[in-house]
């Protein structure tokens, strides 16, 4: 049996909770664009899976009411629970005795750095559709330069929280603190290759993003994207490898030699990952066509164009 009085119990509900609300919002919110490819179905068999998954839908005002008001609830419920699941995520090292995890600054690093790796992440797979869907009419250079505002400012929290980390680290004058993740030992020691490239990839390149020059050319935004995921991994092994290979007792201290199972896993993962996205921008709208509908009209190059010619 599971031990219910371990931290981690706190992950199942957390994320549970996080998962229930994610899941609805986003199933919710592509309701109306199933019921628009039912409305469009050529096969018997594509209409009847999308009858299903539109639960419905007729587009009557009354639905859209229920719609509009049942979207502000979860966006309500949902933007809480970024705060509260990434907070419980970082109480499992926060109420260790391990150095390196017994930090009270965990909470707000653990959620900066989940708002930035995530837009990362978000921006990667963004500039991939864009190209290959050409959605350049309707994912334009303006809503990548305001993600990429985002990336910078929660790139410089998650700078803070480094910089906390390795003086409070220096400031206490313990010698074990020196062997955590983010401290000079790290910098120097076995692992200073994941130390640096920690540094480099969350740091150092983001802050290009302070330059619009390099916040509105989209080679370099997909390229610093690429590089703060692989940084916001580093983050992860320096903080479970570095502080754990290093403990209070320097006749066990080790390195850590991963296998070839662990390889794959971390591998299938990414492919699992994959797969996933593929398949949903197979058979499931990339951009939602009911929210795009309704500010076409006015923000659309056509109908600027056409205001621009009435006023002359």
């Amino acid at each position: 049996w599971g031990n219910f009085n371990s931290p981690l119990l706190w992950d199942v509900f957390a994320i549970s909770t996080y998962f229930s609300v994610s899941t609805v919002f986003w199933f919710m919110g592509l309701i109306p664009d199933f019921a628009m490819i039912r409305d469009r179905a050529k096969t018997p068999w594509t209409k009847k899976i999308y009858t299903f998954l539109a639960f419905g839908w007729g587009g009557k005002a009354k639905h859209w009411q229920r719609f509009e008001e049942l979207s502000l609830v979860l966006a309500g419920l949902a933007t809480p629970l970024v705060f509260s699941v990434h907070t419980t995520v970082s109480f499992d090292f926060a109420t260790s005795v391990i150095k390196g995890w017994h930090s009270t600054i965990y909470p707000p690093y653990f959620v900066a750095g989940a708002i930035f790796s995530g837009f990362a992440m978000v921006q990667t797979l963004l500039l991939i559709a864009r190209k290959v869907c050409h959605l350049e009419e309707y994912i334009t250079m303006y809503h990548i330069e305001i993600m990429n505002i985002v990336i910078v400012l929660t790139g410089g929290m998650v700078t803070v929280a480094y910089a906390t980390e390795y003086f409070i680290g220096w400031y206490s004058g313990s010698r074990f603190e020196d062997f955590t993740y983010l401290s000079p030992g790290a910098a120097v020691g076995p692992y200073w290759w994941a130390f640096w490239s920690l540094i480099i990839c969350n740091l150092v390149v983001p802050a290009s993003f302070w330059f619009k020059k390099a916040r509105t050319n989209i080679i370099w935004t997909f390229i610093v994207a690429l590089i703060i995921n692989i940084g916001m991994w580093f983050e992860r092994f320096d903080i479970i490898v570095i502080n754990l290979s290093r403990d209070y007792l320097p006749g066990s201290w080790t390195m850590f030699k991963p296998t070839i199972i662990d390889v794959g896993v971390y591998l299938g993962t990414i492919g699992f990952f994959s797969v996933l996205f593929l398949l949903y921008a197979r058979t499931f709208p990339v951009i939602a066509q009911a929210e795009l509908k309704s500010i076409l009209k006015i923000s659309g190059e056509t109908y600027k164009a056409k205001e621009g010619d009435e006023h002359h």
